[in-house]
């Protein structure tokens, strides 16, 4: 079966074309990041615009990419949400409008979803069951996946997301956005034992995570130290970098154990971060884990994992309604 995906969930504008859920024919991106940096996040209404110029084009070339004409496609998947609703409405409406016109089914699926079945368009998926953490933009949870459409929440955060804070520490920072890039890449230059800042792991049994309060530190450390944090923003970059891994990693692992599984995942635009990376590997080797993070461009938002997720709705049957809407909130 031959799926073409579509993403748009938030300031990415994505089309891929994915063949039995696992083969990726093409996948373009266009990204919207020097358009929201000016602003240190993402501006809703400036998204939705940008989509709108950008959804066309994009489709076109990755059709043209995968060397399947549009005739030859079998379905479209898109994602349904969750993101920014004017966003979500660009690339929903268009790839009901592209099914209608082709007569093939469409299947919308969450974006959530599509982060964690990311890891079965690397060759050496895991098996099933496994313990996934997704920590992308506003979302960082916890999953026991046991199959590619069966998930259980074990945990989430309380307050601000990891991603959410990256963004939000970079801000202070005077650093832009995208946090997460940034702050990995300053993090780099600093030593991550010279400024600690506080871990918070809420109940250490438990899967939930909260990142307000380490947000709070890095921003009471900057307004108590107004002479020196400007000399020191690789330090606090790396500090704070290590807080956050800290706790993701620890959290991941207790979970594994708790469901006695021997399997781990990350996914999600923050599992791009190599100290998050290394951390959990290193975590993992000495509990005897084995460890599948997405290569970097299947981190982020696209397409192909979205089109990956709809294969499987669409093989069971799964059909979107014309009359179906977008959804800004939810939870697998």
């Amino acid at each position: 079966m031959i799926v073409l995906g579509i993403e748009s969930s938030c300031d990415e504008t994505a089309a891929s074309v994915v063949a039995d859920g696992t083969d990726i024919l093409s996948s373009v991106v266009a990204s919207q990041i020097d358009i929201h940096h000016r602003y240190g996040g993402v501006v809703p209404e400036l998204a939705s615009r940008k989509h709108l110029e950008a959804i066309v084009p994009v489709v076109e070339e990755a059709v043209a990419a995968s060397g399947i004409a549009p005739g030859d496609l079998d379905a479209i998947a898109a994602t349904q949400g969750p993101g920014l609703v004017g966003a979500l409405l660009v690339g929903f409406s268009f790839a009901k409008a592209y099914a209608y016109t082709l007569g093939i089914p469409l299947c919308g699926v969450s974006h959530l979803e599509g982060h964690i079945n990311s890891v079965f368009l690397e060759p050496d998926p895991p098996p099933f069951p496994f313990v996934a953490l997704l920590a992308s933009g506003g979302h960082t949870s916890i999953y026991h996946v046991t199959g590619h459409t069966g998930f259980e929440l074990m945990g989430q955060t309380r307050d601000d997301a990891a991603g959410e804070a990256f963004d939000k520490v970079s801000k202070m920072l005077g650093l832009g956005y995208p946090g997460g890039a940034i702050i990995g890449n300053m993090a780099l230059q600093g030593d991550p034992a010279k400024i600690r800042f506080p871990r918070s792991y809420l109940d250490k049994s438990e899967s939930d995570f909260s990142f307000s309060g380490l947000k709070t530190a890095v921003n009471r450390y900057i307004q108590t130290h107004p002479d020196e944090y400007e000399d020191q923003v690789a330090d606090i970059a790396a500090g704070f970098q290590e807080a956050v891994a800290d706790v993701l990693v620890y959290k991941l692992v207790h979970a594994a154990e708790e469901k006695g599984c021997s399997h781990i995942a990350i996914v999600g635009g923050v599992a791009a971060n190599r100290r998050l990376r290394e951390k959990v590997m290193q975590a993992a080797q000495k509990k005897g884990l084995s460890v599948h993070i997405p290569a970097i461009d299947l981190c982020g938002d696209n397409a192909a994992m979205i089109a990956a997720v709809g294969y499987h709705y669409l093989k069971a049957g799964a059909r979107a309604d014309m009359n179906e809407d977008v959804y800004s909130r939810h939870r697998l």
